[in-house]
This record gives C-alpha cells, sequence and structure tokens, in this order.
C-alpha cells in the first residue's frame, strides 16, 4: 500500500512539474527528450539486430539437426 501511495504521490509532482502553472518544466523535458529519442533509437535498433542474427542462428541450427 505504501508503494502505491508512493507512486501516485511521485507521479503528480512529475506532472505539476512539467506543467506551465507548476514548476514549468515543459520546454526542458522535451528539450531532453529531444536529445535522449536519437540515443534510445540506436540502443533499441542494435538490439533487434542482434536478436535478428541469433534468430537466423537458431533456424539454421534446428534446420541442420533436422536433416540427421
Amino acid at each position: 500500500m505504501k508503494a502505491l501511495i508512493l507512486g501516485v504521490v511521485i507521479v503528480a509532482v512529475g506532472i505539476l512539474a512539467v506543467l506551465p502553472s507548476g514548476l514549468g518544466w515543459g520546454e526542458d523535458v522535451l528539450i531532453f527528450l529531444r536529445g535522449i529519442f536519437p540515443v534510445i533509437s540506436f540502443l533499441i535498433g542494435l538490439v533487434l539486430l542482434f536478436i535478428g542474427i541469433t534468430d537466423i542462428k537458431d533456424r539454421l541450427d534446428a534446420k541442420k539437426d533436422k536433416e540427421k
């Protein structure tokens, strides 16, 4: 129950921080998101590339095992 209440409080503070009538950090948050988006996109793409390569290797191994 404590975690739920704390979570609600933290979400409320986060929302108030980006509102213009609150702390007004909306512009800063947008600048951060614009800067971090290419980095996150690159990392997700890299992980998906490795997953795809591993999937291809697994299929080839399964095909070889099936032929035996």
